[in-house]
């Protein structure tokens, strides 16, 4: 191998060109800005065009779907995450010449919105009703306008390279278009559906919310033990003693003025012979049976419980087995309807909880309350205990065929089937289970929403209450001619129109491009809270409507939680906001305007309990490219990511490193014969061969051979999506490699090396830089792109004005030096065990000490000035006779690296020495008996936390060591 034979870093030789010299140094700041990076880099990036999907059939096609985040929102810890990945991905399949795409939207957020909006009024002193629908309609899509757009700025924000031109609203024409397109093809398959089912009512909001909609709180309350007397007067129970009635217990008494019956188990011996008989319901009117299912858990409580079809789902589906009445005992806002008793009508729900208990104690039915820790539903938007209410909502049928379905597959069924036969696979892979767990258990997906905000469903209803379904009231005119029609009040759940959002964004039903080059998409990155809510409807809609699966690839990330691992919330006071973490903020000073009424609370940064704790002066602005590099870090396969803000400082640092390694890089090539043009003979010195021009070291050969293996690793983080893996890849090469080593050998061959040494160096510093560059820049794109800007001329590089139209580095295996790295590798050796010789004899840093050496000439003589550099030696000194070497050595310590000894010479007073060696040993040697002493008293044992235990075990093995090096000093001395 000629030493010209292997280019120190990766880049195809077809983009190599020269450049003339550029004031690249002079350009670049002395220390690393990230605000004015940022700023400047931003809005460049989007005006080139380079976010702009290809769309060559002939390439490879990457692309992902931003999930749409609420167009009330702000972004969050959760969403930068998220979104970290989805642009490192995105830019590193856009450098490896894909076409693609990243498509971005936001979601109308029926019930967010609509209380935003509904709260701005309530200021006013105003409600929807007073507006009417159609005003409260364009007020929203007026406030939309006005501030909708806040999480897309803080994305540009974050560096995120979505392709903005296929940006879409789920209100917009061309979503609202498919969404009464497939609800219109759907009713007429028979897959949709109008009926009376129990749903989860929020009523405050008066409409059916969705499970992910109620979240449950722990509160403290009480079971409720209550009487329920035998119609016929008391029964004999299983021993023959009399019993007056039946015990049930519950956290809901205002809801058994609704009950349908009571329910034991079949084989329970304590009832048996009661099943059939009939019980008074309290305060109420009437009679209910006792009834047997084997849905009672015989062991809980009394083992007879309530039965209220209509406000509980598991009694709804109890009811439905026995024929039992639905009773609505509520209105929509939760108060006593006519159904209850006249003496509870019209009262609130709890007011009739406290009226009812009081007239059961004064009956005799009330036996007892006792505490009991409640796990109660509430509306995460409104905050209210949520009902769940029989109501007339829609759905679509989910297990249903339908007769014109080829496939003769339900929607669920081919979602089903879609994950079991691989065309969509999970990562990691055990979420399989949690689908599944969903799908084989799955119910009819209720979609409508009691709102004004939101895709009103195409229904119409004549004077008879017949129903007609179109695409618009003209085609439901046609079906009803003659006929006064009424729309259907209700909007569709924002679900349903997200879940088509894999092939609506792309233009369907038309046939486009897009179409066939990014439906499935490849990927997913989502979090597992919405795998059945949103992931699973994807593919069933997809699915259906397409005959594709809508991506191949759900990569399920955890939920990114504080440093101690508890989940952020306001209520903890532990919620970071990314663009604070980006910009950081002076605490003090926006505490004192606060206090002097001088900022108003809304439009300041939100001041929290823990930023002022952990941020005393306030937040530091660590820019958007260390946050990028902390989030890609802590991108693992684990269910959480406890995000610890010091480590945002580590990469900040990193990011310091980085342009400091280019300060060095550029202060020694720019404007020097880096050896990167196309050499003749004529260029050569007189009489030398052409190769020679560049010779190449060991050094430059194995940091040329580490980034081929470092850029593997790479490749296969991003196909395993472990981006945590990409980042340890280039922070270890970036930091130990390249500048804790490479750079500090690169300075002496510089200083002593040949020209042709010196020119390949250079090469080798400026490519590996310009390749280090392009390889970081997913993850951290500002400082790659201003640093690549000055780097990229001066190592020739011809492709692309951007560097993220520059191609990502690919790794060569035919590059892997093993013989430089084996080199290097010793050399390493060498230089630590010098280190240790050093700290073993306690000399300063800043002291030079010979090296004296007996063995391995060859490889010490071409090592040597390097390793007085790296070593702080003031020579290497090789001895070609043993014994020579160990009169010269004399009591130094002595190191064996290789088939070399070494040690370090330095002149010692041997009685001074011994002295205070023999000092030190005396009184660590008391210590020890100290320590030994301790740990055989058996009382002290027993009765000291384990913490002080180990810390006494930890000082008795690090005595021991240090007596024990100290001994072997005396011995050499």
């Amino acid at each position: 191998m000629t030493q010209a034979a292997t280019p120190p870093a990766s880049t195809p030789p077809e983009a190599i060109k020269v450049f003339a010299p550029t004031p690249a140094l002079d350009s670049l700041a002395k220390s690393f800005e990230p605000a004015a990076i940022e700023a400047k880099w931003g809005d460049l990036w989007e005006q080139s065009g380079q976010y702009d999907p290809t769309l060559d059939a002939q390439k490879e096609s990457f692309s992902v779907q931003l999930p749409p985040p609420n167009v009330t929102g702000t972004l969050h810890m959760g969403h930068a995450f998220n979104q970290t990945i989805m642009d490192s991905l995105t830019r590193y399949h856009r450098m490896l010449g894909h076409n693609t795409l990243w498509v971005p939207g936001t979601d109308h957020a029926g019930i967010a919105t609509q209380i935003v909006v509904e709260r701005k009024l309530q200021a006013e002193g105003k409600t929807r009703h007073d507006l009417g629908r159609k005003n409260f309609v364009a007020k929203v899509w007026e406030w939309k306008e006005e501030s909708g757009a806040t999480i897309t700025r803080q994305m540009r924000r974050m560096g995120d390279s979505v392709s903005w031109k296929y940006e879409y609203f789920t209100m917009d024409s061309k979503m609202s278009k498919v969404v009464t397109s497939t609800f219109v093809q759907l009713y007429e398959q028979g897959l949709i559906y109008r009926g009376k089912r129990l749903v989860n009512w929020d009523p405050v909001l008066k409409s059916a919310v969705s499970d992910l909609e109620v979240e449950n709180e722990d509160r403290d309350s009480f079971m409720w033990h209550i009487e329920y007397r035998f119609s016929d007067g008391p029964q004999l129970d299983a021993d023959g003693n009399p019993m007056r009635g039946m015990h049930i217990a519950t956290t809901r008494p205002e809801t058994m003025l609704a009950d349908g019956a009571l329910a034991v188990h079949p084989e329970d011996p304590r009832y048996k012979h009661l099943i059939g008989q009939r019980v008074d319901l309290p305060m109420c009117d009437r009679s209910i049976p006792v009834i047997a299912d084997d849905f009672v858990d015989r062991e809980f409580g009394s083992g007879c419980v309530k039965i209220t079809g209509a406000h509980d789902f598991n009694d709804y589906a109890v009811s439905l087995r026995h024929d039992l009445p639905l009773i609505t005992i509520f209105t929509l806002d939760a108060k006593i309807n006519e159904n209850g008793p006249a003496a509870y009508q019209g009262l609130d729900r709890y007011d009739c909880r406290k009226a009812l208990l009081v007239d059961l104690e004064k009956g005799g039915f009330l036996q007892k309350a006792v505490p009991h820790k409640n796990t109660v539903p509430v509306c995460a938007r409104t905050g209210a205990v949520v009902e769940p209410m029989l109501t007339d909502q829609w759905f679509v049928a989910m297990s249903k065929v339908s007769e014109s379905d080829p496939t003769g597959k339900s929607i669920a069924q081919k979602a089903r089937d879609a994950v079991s036969d691989g065309e969509v696979s999970f990562v990691p892979e055990q979420w399989v289970n949690t689908y599944n767990q969903w799908m084989n258990n799955i119910q009819d997906w209720c979609i409508s929403r009691q709102l004004w905000w939101g895709h009103q469903i195409p229904a119409w209803y004549d004077e008879d209450g017949k129903v007609y379904v179109a695409a618009n009231e003209e085609d439901a005119q046609k079906q009803a001619p003659g006929k006064t029609l009424r729309r259907d009040e209700d909007v569709l759940d924002t679900w349903y129109s997200s879940s088509l959002v894999p092939f609506s964004s792309l233009g369907w039903p038309e046939k486009t491009k897009e179409l066939d080059l990014f439906l499935p998409s490849s990927v997913l990155v989502t979090g597992y809270d919405i795998i059945f809510f949103w992931v699973a409807r994807m593919i069933m809609m997809t699915k259906h409507f397409t005959g594709k699966v809508p991506f191949k690839h759900v990569y399920i990330h955890g939920l990114v939680k504080d440093s101690q691992g508890k989940k952020m919330s306001k209520s903890e006071g532990n919620v970071l906001d990314p663009v604070d973490l980006i910009d950081g903020i002076e605490l003090t000073p926006l505490l004192e305007k606060r206090s002097q009424g001088l900022r108003k609370p809304e439009t300041a940064p939100q001041v929290r309990k823990t930023t002022e704790k952990e941020f005393p002066a306030g937040i530091p602005a660590y820019g958007a490219d260390a946050l990028r590099f902390t989030f890609a870090s802590l991108a693992s396969l684990g269910r959480s990511i406890n995000f610890d803000s010091k480590r945002c400082e580590g990469y900040r640092n990193f990011c310091n490193k980085l342009w400091n390694a280019t300060r060095f890089v550029l202060m020694n090539c720019e404007g020097q014969d880096c050896g990167l043009a196309q050499h003749t003979k004529a260029q050569c010195a007189p009489g030398a061969e052409f190769h020679n021009y560049l010779s190449f070291s060991q050094a430059d050969r194995w940091i040329s051979s580490t980034m081929q293996r470092v850029e593997a690793d790479i490749a296969k983080g991003f196909a395993d999506y472990r981006l945590d893996n990409v980042a340890s890849s280039i922070y270890q090469f970036v930091w130990d490699e390249f500048c804790d080593w490479y750079l500090e050998i690169a300075k002496v061959q510089i200083q002593t090396g040949t020209d042709a040494q010196k020119r390949a160096t250079r090469r080798t510093l400026i490519r590996t830089l310009e390749g280090i560059l392009r390889m970081a820049h997913p993850l951290i794109p500002f400082i790659t792109e201003e640093l690549w800007q000055k780097v990229a001329p001066v190592a020739g590089m011809q492709k692309g004005p951007l560097i993220g139209q520059a191609a990502y580095p690919q790794s060569q295996s035919e590059k892997i030096d093993l013989q430089a790295e084996a080199h290097v590798v010793k050399l390493k050796t060498l230089v630590d065990a010098c280190r240790n010789l050093r700290g073993e004899m306690n000399v300063s840093p800043a002291t030079r000490l010979p090296l004296f050496v007996v063995g391995d000439s060859d490889f010490m003589n071409t090592i040597a000035p390097v390793l007085k550099s790296l070593a702080k030696l003031s020579e290497v000194k090789l001895f070609d006779d043993q014994a020579a070497w160990a009169a010269a050595a004399q009591s130094a310590p002595v190191a064996m690296v290789g088939e070399a000894r070494v040690c370090l010479h330095m002149e010692v007073d041997v009685v001074a020495e011994k002295a205070r060696l023999g000092k030190e040993a005396t009184r660590l040697e008391g210590e020890l008996i100290k320590v030994n002493a301790k740990l055989a008293n058996e009382a002290f044992v027993a009765k000291v936390p384990p913490a002080v235990l180990a810390q006494e075990h930890k000082r008795l093995a690090d005595f021991s060591a240090t007596l024990e090096k100290i001994k072997e000093q005396l011995l050499r001395l």
